[in-house]
């Protein structure tokens, strides 16, 4: 079905659609082997890693029932959804020269998979998807925490539990907190009828709908192929490729689903009752997520922290691209859990990675956690305030970690990292600015690597250089260095090659694995001359367009605006839509002064046309259901006044593409 201007760039942004185009002519892309200087450095690293705690072993080996085999999920095509097939490599223990020697370790931890006891009536499914699905039994049905990524792995592993347990309902299903992932695969357990009957309860803390909504569309194109990035999605799996997230194994490609809860979690601590099971619930906005909660269940005597407090340092900025998350707060919301919860509990669960167990080892793993985020947040202000810039205050607390966070394996940085974490705590107190007034209007990428090429006395002495520094071991700088040379030069092969060799060792080398992920994907990009591969990954469905509200729409469409073509335009549209027994909602869409604007609940008396349609029908047509031309011959789409007027607002409405260049010059529209 053909799409509306606003149909594909709706899309774009949520569905990843485009042409895959390639840049640049492509190199040998095949990885090269770890340096002199890389397996040096991986040694160092060994040497300064924790000792190894076999009680770690011990919880995540703990109460295991059973998995499925390679904890494969196919959809009902036979297409694989999931799966752990093509990491057979990180059976070996010792590291390999391209990994770095912790997240090796982080890695190889991550294969676990398949149904664990946590203790009496409560369950969880790890390993299956990115996110484990936490289920605790009722008097008479379940209590499901998270369902996963993707219906069709929520579906396998509920299935999975069933092969062990009784096949009790599902009663209610607890959204931990706004990201896909802990939503996604929802329809895989229960059914829509089944809520909208009263069935089932679906519970999320306050502001879930707004938060999980919205991060998919205004940013979603950007957000999705920086994303690629992070998640490493297009590498091959390998010991010189993708082996991790850090806190997970990878994503699914499965249905994305989504049903509007039915009960939100309001109170700063609320608690509810479910089927006879207590849980308390402690809202913690503003830290992983914006909207997100931890869950203590006293009669588990089990505390859910939810994804506040990892097997690994979290990320006070996704490298894809999010809010700032409050480190602070994050800090605060951990001691709030610990004086509240930590005297009552045993276990300590979370949403990714593995569980905690034993009262003692709960408080000081909290303890730490909490520790960790407050030295962040302190330090890194401290820093700043003595005049430090973000780089600085990154390269000194990176120095710096106190020995008692740095000795334990689950402050390490195999998601978040030191350096990255303090310049978010900058970005969110000052901003992009580093005071500098040399920065307030630099030139852009392109128009300093030209100047940078010609201050170096031009490319054949910059590339002299580089390949110098190259040999030394100075990845970061000639990272550096090449970007600027293929900025000013996109066709230069050389450079391409060396900025490429420069970004894999650094990769190599990289403890985080969302780091590794972006630097090896950035070196293939460079080796293929551009994105040369559909991007697995899809960030909406159906169901995240029906939770669209109409304001979301509008505002999107102000977003898609291509501004210079509505210079001196003045279109305004009157929207009338219709549900059978609710007046009509009304708006007003003005396009005037090259912004895009809208007002709720009236009428423009000087509107060139008012559309009148059901939201059912603007739900089918941004779906790819129904194609606009056939709404309107059918009358689903009602126009009284001038067609033409829509035509010509559709019509400056960008698409963005899906394959944007991140580390070749982007080509601009």
């Amino acid at each position: 079905m053909k799409t509306t201007p606003l149909l594909a760039s709706l899309l774009a942004g949520m569905l990843h659609q485009g042409a895959l185009a390639q840049a640049q002519p492509a190199l040998p892309t095949q990885p090269k082997p770890a340096t002199p200087a890389t397996i040096a450095a991986q040694a160092a690293f060994a040497r300064s890693l924790p000792a190894d705690d076999p009680a770690i072993a011990a919880d995540i080996a703990h109460g295991y029932l059973g998995s499925l085999p390679d904890a494969e999920t196919r959809a009902a095509d036979g297409k694989l959804v999931y799966g752990l097939k093509g990491y057979e490599f990180l059976q070996t223990a010792a590291a390999p020269a391209t990994v770095n020697p912790g997240l090796w370790v982080q890695a190889r931890k991550g294969m676990s998979n398949g149904l664990y006891q946590v203790t009496d009536g409560m369950y969880q499914v790890r390993g299956l998807d990115l996110t484990n699905m936490t289920i605790v039994e009722g008097n008479t049905g379940l209590i499901v925490v998270d369902p996963m990524l993707s219906a069709e792995t929520a579906r396998n592993a509920l299935e999975l539990y069933y092969r062990h347990r009784p096949r009790k309902p599902v009663l209610a299903v607890i959204f931990n907190h706004s990201h896909i992932d802990h939503y996604g695969g929802v329809k895989g357990i229960v059914s829509e009828a089944d809520v909208a009957a009263g069935k089932v309860q679906i519970i999320a803390p306050a502001g879930f709908m707004e938060h999980a909504v919205v991060e998919n569309v205004m940013a979603g194109n950007a957000m999705s192929r920086r994303a690629e990035y992070q998640f490493g999605t297009t590498l091959p799996r390998s010991a010189q490729g993708q082996i991790d997230l850090g806190g997970a194994k990878t994503l699914s490609n499965g249905t994305i689903t989504l049903i509007r809860p039915t009960r939100e979690i309001t109170q700063p601590l609320e608690t509810i009752v479910i089927d006879g099971v207590e849980i308390v619930n402690l809202l913690t906005p503003g830290t992983e997520a914006p909207a997100e909660m931890i869950h203590y269940f006293p009669q588990h005597k089990v505390l859910d922290t939810g994804e506040l407090a990892l097997q690994t340092q979290h990320q006070l900025l996704t490298l894809r691209g999010a809010e700032i998350r409050d480190g602070l707060a994050w800090s605060k919301y951990l001691n709030g859990a610990l004086q509240r919860f930590g005297a009552g509990t045993e276990v300590l669960i979370s949403q990714h990675t593995w569980p905690v167990f034993g009262h003692q080892r709960v408080v000081d793993y909290l303890s730490k956690q909490r520790d960790l985020y407050a030295w962040l947040h302190d330090q890194s202000l401290r820093l700043m305030n003595h005049g430090y810039k973000p780089v600085e205050i990154a390269e000194t607390l990176r120095a710096t970690v106190p020995a008692s966070l740095a000795s334990e394996w689950y402050t390490r940085g195999y998601y978040g990292s030191v350096q990255r974490n303090a310049k978010a705590v900058y970005q969110q107190y000052m901003g992009w600015y580093d005071g500098n007034p040399a920065h307030i209007d630099a030139l852009g990428e392109a128009d300093y690597g030209r100047k940078f090429v010609a201050y170096g006395g031009g490319a054949a002495a910059v590339l002299e250089h580089a390949r110098s520094d190259y040999g030394n071991g100075e990845y970061r700088w000639v990272a550096q260095a090449m970007n600027h040379l293929v900025q000013a030069e996109p066709g230069n092969a050389a450079a391409r090659e060396l900025g490429a060799d420069a970004m894999e060792q650094l990769g190599y080398q990289a403890e985080s694995a969302v780091e590794r992920n972006a630097y090896l994907t950035g070196a293939m990009e460079l080796r293929s001359g551009g994105k040369t591969v559909p991007p697995p990954l899809r960030t909406a469905s159906p169901d995240t367009i029906r939770a669209l509200s109409i304001e979301n729409i509008f505002d999107f469409m102000g977003v898609r605006l291509n501004a210079p073509k509505a210079e001196g335009l003045h279109i305004v549209l009157n929207w009338h839509f219709t549900e059978a027994g609710k007046a009509d909602q009304r708006y007003v869409l003005n396009l005037e002064n090259s912004a895009l604007t809208w007002q709720a609940g009236r009428d423009a008396a000087d509107a060139q046309a008012t559309l009148t349609l059901s939201r059912a029908t603007l739900d089918r047509i941004l779906a790819q259901q129904l194609a606009p031309k056939e709404a309107l011959q059918t009358g689903l789409i009602k126009v009284d006044g001038e067609p033409q007027a829509l035509g010509r607002l559709l019509s400056l409405q960008d698409s963005f593409p899906a394959d944007f260049e991140i580390v070749l010059p982007l080509k601009k529209k």
